[in-house]
């Protein structure tokens, strides 16, 4: 994971299925690529929106941070 390329928020949000086919989300710094995900479709999954930082939203997710597990990693978040 040392060699991740960084995107800025800027950057991410143009990912969010819509502006670009790309469906990315970012948690605790890590950018995933979601676009396989069903539940992603279109860029939304229930009130969340792709493109974005969801750190803050988890806790109120019905699931752990153990559910990005399962998508690919394609970067970090820069600060």
């Amino acid at each position: 994971m040392i060699n991740l390329q960084t995107y800025t928020i800027s950057q991410l949000a143009l990912r969010n299925g819509q502006d670009k086919p790309q469906v990315w989300v970012a948690y605790k710094g890590i950018i995933y690529d979601v676009s396989e995900s069903r539940l992603w479709n279109d860029g939304k999954h229930y009130e969340h929106w792709a493109g974005q930082d969801l750190t803050g939203e988890l806790k109120d997710a019905p699931h752990t941070k153990s559910v990005f597990e399962k998508f690919e990693i394609v970067g970090k978040l820069s600060k």
